[in-house]
């Protein structure tokens, strides 16, 4: 590749990207090692599981690599447990035929979405249970394991004990009548199957369902709490984690299983499809034979196994909190494992884990006024993205802008055409596209000398010091922003400097007639234009990945790192390569096409909602959102409504309130009302 670049060395990517080479954590280096929650093996993902966590991770993934941070991302298949069997039992397949089927189905979906894991392994693997049966051994060891016999459902038509998952009925909390038995999906509790009202067997609805003994091995949280309460502040402090259930802005633990004090957990259960329980030399385990690990204890462990298959060096990234920073994304329902149960597993393990430094959740994305439905078949699930003819990286953009980081969000087809032909195509490519045009039809392809000297460009400059200093000022702000996980933050700001790069061709009066006029200014403001672009090929890297690189072979530049300051990299008497379009403008009449073809079964979802008369807001809602960029002003308001927002739910999930903390309720909901307010003039 023919290249004019300035001095290589401190601006060009060093990092492989995902996937390319075995990464190694390396000591006194930033190490980043990265995990998206493991998907069940018995679907296919929809659009909200993917920007719930295998999304999300990839783009800060990708974002560490731009930075020049040794990366490991890893993610696979959850294939253990009764979710499997179930499926299986239903497809009339074996649990492994079933795994074996999902797992290629998660993977072409992943790669079809671009998202680069360096290793994409599964649960079912010799290594897998290896690990898991050590780590459940160290348990007994630590004295961390006791023997309980407890009631558990049973068949009486199958006949056999009935493993969670098995049963469904009604929650005892809410009165959800589809609860499953180890977890309501309608006030998300955990629950013991025992606790179900009106039991059901999943096999045979019409098997009448009792409860037995049944002996099983529980951890006993409650010995461990202490320490996993110690932790919990350290690291949600260290790590500065997204708002969540277990902890607030305060640092105050509000999981209300560990305000009433954790219980022992049941570690076994009465399947045959997932990891052997083992023996313990001195431990009483009569009546383990024929059982097998929880999936729930078994689950998180496939993150270090699935590494330990990606490379027989992973314990240098899973036992090395010194050196190595853990990112863990997932949706809000699989907070309590991931910041509780398995920490408890990791420290009763009593080895040095390497554990959660920052976690990054998500609420849910929800499908065009409801819910995607995999039964109704109504929603983008899969592979079935690509149908659309929308390519992944506008897939990404709309999902990334949508993310729903405070609240739910939800998904709109009129929403996502207006993102691609609005945000996409007349202002990011747009500017592009004009620049590396003009620089192939009026000299010939090869960049002019603007007069600037190779490295940082002048805050100073008489021309251009407003464009510099903003430009400058933008790239701290989106630093700041994917440093702190903040994604849809960070992806407006890419959307912000390229309205700074189109607005200043505008204020310049870059055209034909500037050559003739101001030669000079006319090659300084192509070259500074040519710069801004090449910084923007890394900053739209984590998000659009393939459109980056379209960037790149259009500038006939190299992958570049992320710069804190705006510079003169690509130099005069560079060669560019052919200029083309980013992105192609969507008809609008293709949302009502796509919203019945992915409407399913569920009549509403062919109705456009923005033409439904929509329900009262809650109060505690979030704010409204524009479809195009946003101004610093309105980013910023947006920050502080969704703080202000957290403020209110807070206080009125206190008990009792009392008429001090009812006025307070009625205060804070005047100030978000007014934020609201002011941030609706701006947009």
């Amino acid at each position: 590749m023919p290249q004019n670049i300035r001095s290589a060395e401190g601006i060009l990517r060093n990092i492989p990207a995902p996937g390319e080479a075995v990464a190694l954590p390396k000591e006194g280096e930033t190490n980043i090692l990265i995990t998206s929650a493991l998907p069940y093996c018995n679907n296919v993902p929809h659009l909200g599981n993917i920007i719930g966590s295998t999304l999300s991770a990839d783009v800060f993934s990708r974002y560490s690599r731009t930075r020049n941070r040794r990366t490991l991302y890893i993610c696979g298949t959850d294939e253990y447990g009764t979710a499997t069997e179930t499926q299986a039992l239903k497809e009339g397949i074996t649990p492994q035929q079933l795994c074996d089927k999902y797992n290629v189905l998660h993977k072409e979906t992943y790669e079809w979405f671009d998202i680069g894991f360096d290793y994409f392994g599964r649960t079912s693997t010799p290594l897998h249970s290896e690990i898991s049966q050590g780590i459940y051994t160290n348990l007994g060891k630590n004295g961390f394991l006791e023997k309980q016999l407890k009631e558990q459902t049973y068949c009486e038509g199958c006949p056999k004990f009935l493993a969670d998952r098995y049963v469904e009925g009604i929650c005892p909390h809410c009165g959800y009548e589809d609860a499953r038995g180890d977890q309501c999906d309608g006030c998300s509790r955990t629950l013991d199957a025992i606790e179900l009202i009106k039991p059901r067997c999943l096999i045979d609805k019409t098997h009448v369902v009792t409860t037995k003994t049944s002996a099983h091995m529980y951890l006993k949280l409650d010995a461990i709490q202490p320490r996993t309460e110690e932790w919990i502040k350290e690291s949600w402090k260290a790590g500065k984690w997204s708002s969540n259930s277990v902890i607030n802005n305060e640092g105050e633990i509000v999981d209300a299983r560990l305000k009433g004090g954790l219980h022992p957990t049941p570690l076994t259960r009465d399947l045959t499809w997932g990891v052997p329980v083992p023996t313990i030399e001195g431990q009483d385990d009569q009546g383990m034979k024929g059982k097998v690990l929880y999936v729930w204890f078994d689950a998180p462990i496939g993150y270090p196994s699935i590494t330990a298959n990606y490379t027989p060096e992973w314990k240098q990234w899973w036992f090395n909190p010194k050196d190595v920073r853990l990112y863990q994304f997932m949706g809000k329902d699989n907070v309590y494992f991931h910041t509780v149960y398995w920490p408890s597993v990791q420290l009763g393990d009593g080895r040095d884990w390497t554990k959660l430094h920052h976690l990054s959740t998500t609420d849910y994305l929800n499908y065009e006024g409801g819910k995607f439905s995999k039964s109704k078949n109504r929603g983008v699930f899969g592979p079935s993205a690509k149908e659309t003819g929308i390519p992944a990286s506008v897939w990404r953009y709309y999902l990334i802008s949508t993310r729903p980081e405070t609240a739910d969000a939800m998904f709109s087809w009129s929403d996502c055409i207006t993102a691609n032909n609005n945000v996409l195509l007349n202002n990011f490519g747009n500017f592009i596209n004009r620049v590396i045009k003009f620089v192939a039809s009026q000299y010939d392809g090869v960049i002019p000398d603007g007069g600037d000297e190779p490295g940082p460009l002048s805050p100073n400059d008489p021309e251009d010091a407003e464009f510099i200093s903003a430009v400058n000022s933008l790239l701290k702000d989106y630093i700041e922003a994917m440093d702190a996980v903040k994604l849809r933050l960070g992806l407006q700001t890419v959307m912000l400097i390229s309205i700074r790069g189109n607005n200043y061709l505008q204020s310049s009066g870059l055209n034909k007639a500037l050559m003739t006029s101001n030669p000079k200014r006319c090659a300084q403001v192509v070259s500074r234009a040519i710069n801004l672009i090449y910084v923007l090929s890394a900053l739209i890297y984590p998000f659009m990945p393939a459109t980056s690189a379209s960037i790149l072979n259009q500038l006939n530049a190299p992958v570049r790192t992320v710069p804190e300051v705006l510079a003169n990299d690509i130099l005069a008497g560079h060669t560019i390569g052919m200029p083309e379009h980013l992105f192609k403008k969507i008809e609008e009449n293709m949302a009502e096409k796509w919203r019945i073809q992915f409407g399913g079964s569920d009549a509403a979802a062919q109705v456009d909602p923005k033409a439904v008369p929509r329900k009262k807001a809650a109060k505690t809602a979030e704010a409204p959102k524009s479809d195009g960029p946003k101004s610093p002003e309105a980013i910023a308001l947006e920050e502080k409504i969704a703080k202000q927002g957290q403020v209110v739910r807070e206080l009125k999930g206190q008990t009792p309130k009392t008429k001090e903390i009812e006025e307070q309720i009625a205060a804070e909901v005047e100030v978000l009302k007014r934020l609201k307010a002011k941030l609706k003039d701006l947009l």
